[in-house]
């Protein structure tokens, strides 16, 4: 008596979820790179299917960062999880004055985790690289026991060619720079808090989560003498000056009336007991030229994103390593950074 034998892993491109074996190495992982990643990311480096991607580079210098994201909600008004890794790390090649060319991306997705939904994030990642013409180049999949993971975390790596002869570095600003923003901040952070499970709130607010290539390199090509920037993720606005102050050994200055929060920001932070200056953006930097730039800055970095960009104050000889802010009834303040994690899973 014969008996049928049935392959518990269907291995064909119908699959609807992740199983464990898409992340097992065997068919059902090929299956995934071919039917998934592919038809999106293939390039001439993804598509040899090695190791690494072999990759012949300029004589200019290089950039490269990594980070990883773990946010909860996966989708967010404005985003989701694929665009938030792939604007990230594109964000923190151009803080370096570097042109986004090359990224890595690695997955570690949940068992059970919706393929459509993969597909969503995958083509964001996709749009995203394309803006600013960067492109996948390798990496990879694991796969976790349902449970033991929270639907899909993502690492990106990039590389960025550096095509001026500047050196960006908080090690450069000088007394008399000017702090320039790029608009209004807080928006990310209240905007994942306000979908939250168990913190939903009625509003339309949108994460602020866009690339910054496209503005950095309009302020590159002007001409612009630029001695740092530093874009403005966890930690907020406060955070960022103060690693700013901390690692050139200067002062930091800023005025509350020039820094612009939207009244939706104001209100969910409020409730929520936050302080927006310290609330993550994913679409915001400064900017630290000399005071003879800023104004030159500020109209490049309005044109390009439409916000509210403004001078917001200066580097000081005057209390070095800190950060003062005059108040909005004119006395001076000490901003101090965060002593723990204020919004956990908002990137």
């Amino acid at each position: 008596m014969s008996e049928e034998f049935n392959c518990p892993l269907p291995i064909d491109n119908t699959i609807e979820r992740i199983r464990l074996g898409h992340g097992g190495g065997g068919r059902l992982t090929n299956n995934l790179i071919e039917n998934v990643f592919k038809p999106l990311f293939s390039n001439e480096y993804l598509d040899k299917l090695h190791d690494g991607a072999i990759i012949d580079l300029p004589k200019n210098k290089i950039a490269f960062t990594t980070d990883s994201y773990t946010i909860n909600p996966i989708f967010f008004p404005g985003g989701d999880i694929g665009k938030l890794a792939v604007t990230g790390t594109i964000n923190d090649l151009a803080m370096c004055g570097a042109r986004p060319k090359f990224l890595s991306l690695g997955l570690i997705i949940e068992e059970g985790f919706e393929i459509e939904k993969l597909k969503d994030i995958l083509n964001s990642i996709k749009v995203t690289a394309d803006k600013v013409g960067a492109m996948i180049v390798t990496g990879d999949t694991k796969v976790v026991n349902k449970g033991k993971g929270d639907g899909i975390y993502i690492n990106t790596a990039g590389i960025g060619i550096i095509e001026h002869g500047l050196e960006i570095l908080p090690q450069n600003v000088r007394p008399g720079d000017v702090i320039v923003l790029n608009g209004d901040v807080g928006r990310h952070g209240s905007a994942i808090m306000s979908v939250r499970e168990g913190l939903e709130f009625e509003s339309t607010l949108e994460s602020d989560c866009e690339e910054l290539w496209t503005t950095v390199e309009g302020i590159l090509n002007s001409g612009v003498e630029v001695h740092c920037m530093r874009d403005l993720t966890r930690g907020g606005l406060v955070s960022a000056l103060n690693e700013i102050a901390k690692a050139s050994g200067l002062g930091v200055y800023i005025e509350e009336e020039k820094i612009p929060v939207i009244e939706e920001v104001e209100a969910i932070c409020e409730v929520l007991g936050l302080d927006p200056l310290y609330v993550a953006n994913e679409g915001r930097f400064i900017a630290i030229v000399p005071e003879r730039y800023g104004e030159k800055v500020v109209s490049i970095m309005s044109s390009t994103l439409g916000t509210d960009a403004r001078v917001i104050g200066k580097i000081t000889e005057e209390n070095p390593g800190k950060v003062i802010m005059k108040s909005l009834i004119g006395s001076n303040r000490l901003l101090d950074m965060i002593s723990g994690e204020q919004l956990p899973r908002i990137c």
